[in-house]
């Protein structure tokens, strides 16, 4: 789907903030009530829009602690990768896991309340799934850049 003018603004905007008001964000960037809603179904329909959430400060909600955490999987085969995916899904400390290039097959981002719970991570939960060859886990220091905007944009020459 490519986006116009209006599309840009309407994400923009929910992305700033998703709890502002229908009329308000149609008012917002120009459109009437009826004309923004069959632009948004529009957007949610073809998967641009997967869905709303709220978005907690990670510290406050008790889990100043992010690990990036690379795993290789030994005997790679389709079947082995997907047991991988299916367990690493359930495991509520996995907030990111990103199939890589390179020398690690995964890449994760953990968080946790403290360093010994992403220890408790790798040792109980991580180790155990079948075809974990390799773990390195690096710590996050400090956050310095955050973003859940992505930066659309209209095509060019509109």
């Amino acid at each position: 789907m490519r986006f116009d003018r209006t599309d840009v603004r309407i994400l923009a905007e929910l992305q700033r903030d998703a709890r502002v008001r229908a009329n308000e964000l149609a008012e917002r960037v120009g459109l009437s009530p009826s004309p923004f809603y069959r632009r948004i179904r529009l957007l949610e329909e073809e998967g641009i829009i997967e869905g709303y959430v709220t978005l907690l400060n990670q510290e406050k909600a008790g889990f100043p602690v992010s690990a990036y955490v690379q795993v290789a999987i030994e005997k790679k085969t389709e079947v082995r990768l997907a047991r991988f995916e299916a367990a690493i899904a359930k495991l509520d400390e996995v907030m990111e896991c990103n199939l890589m290039t390179g020398s690690f097959d995964y890449m994760l981002r953990v968080v946790a309340a403290d360093i010994a719970g992403i220890e408790r991570f790798v040792m109980t939960q991580l180790t155990t799934i079948e075809g974990v060859s390799d773990i390195s886990t690096s710590l996050a220091l400090r956050r310095v850049v955050y973003k859940t905007a992505l930066p659309v944009r209209e095509p060019s020459g509109s």
